[in-house]
């Protein structure tokens, strides 16, 4: 019975094992900011680097499109089943709800039957092309975590540039190439995720990967994160440290996972074939039902909460910093220039906190965090340390006979080398019996 006993356990511990292997524990470190910690002054804080956790991002996204009526609706309009120009019995109409394919579509709880997507125009058009910009925007600068995913309704378009902002929709720069074909769309060779490496990861690549047909099993297409992180942490995310390392020392690297906008451009609807069927253009057009975005707040490394306030998510900054991402050191603590924490060394890494001014000392001489009171001193009301009767000093760091004529000599009794511990410790061994030779 015993024996049956442990195998099932066995078996079940083998099973969570193998699950548990592709969600590795490292995602966790760096959750905490500080620890309380024991030493011989008393207690203190003990800072570490920290950062939020990953989320689903798309809940505080803004949607933007371009041009703004590019969406089905209005006017009405009948278009195409894919796959089957001549079921045209489909309707778009902006005026009923069960007939409407407005932009948040795109991110409702998906799930149901049928799906709910957001639908463009037909390219009624045409030869005149159907671009549409589709802009994502956070007003706060993320930090990408898990693959983009978009799934489409309509089959993948033939051509699209996905592309990412750093300063707020400012400036853009490509992230992704997609075509059916690379060489004709963007005179790029094609190219996937796999034929990089650790030295080219950062390349710009055209994929044909998600561009080929419109068949119901060939509606996603991603942006590959976890697949750029393997190049560092191997294959299934268990070297995370050497991710951290590769984060905190590569500038580029790091600000590649980075962005504040995504921008996904639609340039040509699927087709599935060479030439676009100019008696049925109701049957081109975009659809799509779900975008996925994971990350987390970029503070920094110094904080492990942020919040949405005013529909704008904000950093819940620790380490005395403050802004936004944490990006700057709070008013009386700019005793030294901000730095952003570091994921080094590995666990813990290094928090470097933003440390009090020397000019704001006399408003707050003592907080039991930063500023603690040495050598056993008591911080009364954040005014003034109360110093033991041997020392003196702001934060009792000094010893009163340094200010003797004779300094601090043996007889002082005060001074580093004072031989009192070492007499009494004599006494007491001697009154046990024992002896200090």
């Amino acid at each position: 019975m015993y024996l049956s006993r442990f195998l099932s356990l066995h078996a079940l511990w083998v099973t969570v094992s193998s699950v548990m292997q592709h969600y590795p524990s490292v995602w966790g470190h760096y959750d905490v900011c500080k620890t309380q910690i024991y030493t011989e002054e008393g207690k203190v804080w003990d800072y570490m680097a920290c950062q939020p956790e990953a989320r689903d991002m798309i809940k505080y996204v803004k949607v933007t499109l371009d041009p703004p009526d590019i969406t089905c609706g209005d006017p009405p309009e009948t278009f195409c089943a894919m796959g089957n120009p001549y079921m045209c019995n489909n309707e778009c109409d902006a005026s009923t709800q069960e007939l409407a394919h407005p932009p948040e579509l795109m991110f409702d709880l998906e799930g149901r039957h049928p799906s709910t997507f957001w639908q463009s125009t037909t390219w009624k058009d045409y030869p005149k092309p159907l671009h549409v910009n589709i802009t994502l925007s956070w007003n706060k600068t993320i930090e990408l975590t898990d693959n983009i995913v978009i799934t489409f309704e309509s089959g993948r378009p033939d051509q699209m540039i996905l592309e990412k902002s750093l300063d707020y929709g400012r400036t853009w720069q490509p992230y992704q190439y997609y075509a059916t074909d690379c060489l004709d769309a963007f005179h790029m060779d094609p190219k996937s995720v796999r034929d990089l490496s650790q030295h080219t990861v950062l390349e710009i690549i055209c994929t044909e990967e998600y561009s080929t047909g419109y068949m119901t099993n060939s509606k996603i297409i991603h942006f590959e994160i976890k697949d750029r992180f393997a190049f560092f942490a191997g294959p299934r995310l268990h070297n995370m440290a050497s991710l951290y390392g590769q984060l905190d020392t590569t500038k580029k690297l790091r600000d590649f996972f980075t962005i504040t906008d995504l921008r996904i451009r639609l340039l040509r609807p699927g087709t599935g074939e060479i030439y676009v069927d100019e008696q049925h253009l109701a049957r081109y057009f975009y659809a799509i039902s779900d975008i996925r975005v994971y990350g987390r707040c970029k503070c920094n490394l110094h904080a492990t909460g942020c919040k949405e306030e005013n529909k704008r998510l904000l950093c819940e900054c620790e380490h005395n910093t403050t802004g936004p991402d944490c990006g700057k050191c709070k008013k009386n603590y700019q005793g030294r220039p901000w730095s952003p924490g570091s994921y080094l060394p590995i666990p813990k890494g290094t928090a470097n906190i933003c440390i009090p001014s020397i000019s704001s000392i006399g408003t707050n001489v003592c907080d039991n965090e930063l500023l603690h009171c040495q050598n056993g001193g008591t911080c009364i009301n954040n005014v003034r340390c109360q110093c033991p009767p041997a020392y003196t000093g702001i934060l009792c760091e000094k010893l009163k006979c340094e200010r003797d004529p004779g300094g601090c000599s043996q007889n002082s009794g005060q001074g580093p080398i004072s031989h009192r511990p070492l007499l009494l410790l004599t006494a007491l061994l001697g009154a046990t019996g024992l002896c200090v030779c």
